[in-house]
């Protein structure tokens, strides 16, 4: 991550620019943040590409498929121009590193994660293929890592480039060599089962740290032992050894699907799935991720640059004019408060983060066009950018483990260094959320409507007109939860009734019974973040029976839509259940 340099735009459509995340032959990827602050990447398409007609078209149909993707595991595109003078595309932004890099700099992962990592892709790759849709491009640049799972990337630019007339005069070779699949190889057309190889090198690299077809050689010879030879799995054992090779199968009808690759996952020992569960990478990779997330907020404080010149390439107004600075709020009035105990007097785990990204349409490659260069290393691209990257930049190095403390109604699941992954994943929601994080004081405008662009096909659901609340969200709610200490599980009540108001008002207010302890906790939630199916509430507590506090640090909350009227509930510490609407 770079500052800006004097001929990057200062402000792409709503988006205003923070830093650079990368470039390279195919454009510039930039972090932005909207005018209700949420974090996104900012992909900007080089010049030339933009005056080919064909790449357009395909760049347009590829934004296109890529917004009907839906998925946890997967990073939504919020926003894009593919009629201007450059075309953009915005999606949601992972605080994390790319899997890639994350090997790279702290060594393959362990059994449990790379589980988790399989199952996540499992259930992306899922969503993709029920549309009728090939991602085609699955590989470690296009994973990224999050607190909670991974997320699956590639909107489609490389895509549309394939196609392009530009991509043959540059010479770009769409895809790595050593993550295709034998139809793409031969160029032949490449089906769901292409992903489901690619998936399998992505988790053999993932086990071992290196590509399973080898690396430092030529891309014909990459290909030829795609198409030819065994994988070298090197240490990789037992099912999970199964699984990878099941998935590398020459024959597209002998590989699994993503479902039964699911399924497979599942019946793992306990304990060796954790998706969507923080405490599933290691603990020094997620402390660096708190780093990042706290270098992340900190650019909300950064002066902006005083009119900076706009990118060379683009006509004037091309991106529109820059906002104004984004005012900085003011430190609150006390100091914080010390964090209130819970009823087990542990520990918390970190909330889990949603998010989704989303691949193109289904398409048949071209033919593979060989080029003459000598394959090096594999070298992963830093965040999420589909874009080659001159020199990927070092993820931040690993911070000392903060020291402990309680909060409520959480569990004890590491020491140390699920401190600082508990503090990275608040952060990481501030960041990533549609809204910036909370006020001292309520805001007195409401949060402003969705951006439409003229890609969009129809205008995206918006709040209600009272508030920032989507319509489903206000009403009484109630479910039973799980928590889970030292090998214990025991029920926990989850009541909360939710009003409209805005971001950073008290919309909710909450009750959690625990019976084993007789304890009863009651809190106060304000908004932090909110869209038509999501939404973030910083829980604080007001009253209880003894063991609860209220003069305590505030427990994140997030309450997701479903499509069968449930209300699904991620909380530290807490398995995720669906609350029922009371009447």
């Amino acid at each position: 991550m770079e500052a800006l340099g004097p001929q990057d735009p200062r402000q792409v459509g709503e988006y205003r620019l923070l830093r650079r995340l990368g470039a390279g032959g195919m454009g510039t990827v930039y972090l932005g943040r909207n005018t209700g602050g949420r974090t996104v990447a900012v992909k900007v398409v080089h010049g030339e590409f933009a005056q080919d007609e064909e790449f357009r078209r395909r760049f347009r149909q590829e934004v296109r498929a890529a917004r009907t993707v839906g998925g946890r595991w997967t990073a939504p595109v919020l926003d894009a121009d593919t009629e201007g003078p450059l075309p953009w595309v915005a999606t949601g932004y992972v605080a994390g590193p790319a899997l890639g890099q994350a090997v790279r700099e702290f060594g393959p992962l362990n059994g449990a994660a790379v589980r988790t990592l399989g199952a996540g892709l499992a259930d992306a790759l899922g969503a993709v293929h029920g549309l009728g849709l090939v991602h085609r491009d699955v590989k470690p640049s296009n994973v990224m890592l999050a607190l909670d799972g991974p997320r699956l990337i590639d909107f489609g630019i490389a895509r549309a480039m394939d196609a392009a007339g530009a991509l043959t005069q540059s010479g770009y070779v769409v895809g790595s060599p050593g993550f295709m699949s034998p139809e793409q190889a031969r160029g032949d057309q490449a089906g769901p089962p292409s992903d489901v190889f690619s998936l399998g090198a992505v988790l053999a690299f993932a086990a071992t740290g290196t590509a399973p077809f080898g690396e430092g050689v030529s891309a014909a010879v990459l290909l030829y032992r795609v198409l030819n030879e065994t994988p070298e799995l090197g240490p990789l054992e037992g099912d999970l050894r199964r699984l990878v090779l099941d998935c590398l199968a020459k024959e597209p009808a002998d590989r699994p699907t993503p479902a039964e690759l699911r399924e497979r996952l599942n019946g793992g020992p306990p304990g060796t799935m954790m998706l969507g569960q923080v405490g599933w990478l290691p603990p020094m990779l997620a402390e660096s991720m708190g780093r990042l997330a706290a270098q992340l907020l900190e650019l909300d404080t950064d002066p902006r640059p005083a009119a900076p010149p706009v990118h060379d390439a683009v006509p004037p107004g091309a991106f529109g004019p820059p906002t104004p600075p984004t005012p900085v709020p003011a430190p609150p009035a006390t100091p914080p408060l010390a964090p209130r105990p819970s009823p087990y007097s542990e520990l918390p785990a970190a909330p889990t983060t949603p998010a989704g990204y989303n691949p193109g349409p289904y398409q048949p490659p071209n033919p593979y066009q060989q080029n003459p260069y000598q394959q090096q290393p594999y070298q992963q691209q830093p965040y999420q950018q589909p874009f080659p990257s001159p020199a990927p930049t070092p993820y931040p190095p690993t911070a000392a483990p903060a020291p402990g403390g309680n909060r409520t109604r959480t569990v004890l699941i590491a020491a140390g260094a699920a401190v600082v992954v508990a503090g990275a994943a608040v952060l990481a929601y501030y960041l990533t959320g549609h809204h910036a994080a909370p006020q001292p004081a309520p805001l007195p405008t409401p949060t402003p409507s969705p951006v439409v662009t003229s890609d969009s096909p129809t205008p995206p659901p918006s709040p209600s007109p009272d508030g920032a609340l989507a319509a489903g969200f206000p009403g009484n709610w109630t479910g039973s939860m799980t928590i889970t200490l030292n090998g214990r599980s025991d029920p926990v009540t989850y009541q909360i009734s939710l009003v409209q108001g805005a971001v950073g008002q008290v919309v909710g207010q909450s009750s959690t019974t625990y019976p084993t302890e007789n304890t009863i906790c009651n809190g106060a939630d304000t908004l932090v973040s909110a869209d038509d199916t999501t939404m973030v509430l910083s829980e604080a507590g007001t009253t209880g029976t003894s063991g609860c506090g209220s003069n305590t640090a505030p427990d994140t909350v997030t309450l997701r839509l479903n499509s069968d009227g449930t209300l699904e509930i991620s909380q530290d510490g807490f398995t995720p259940a669906a609350l029922t609407r009371q009447q």
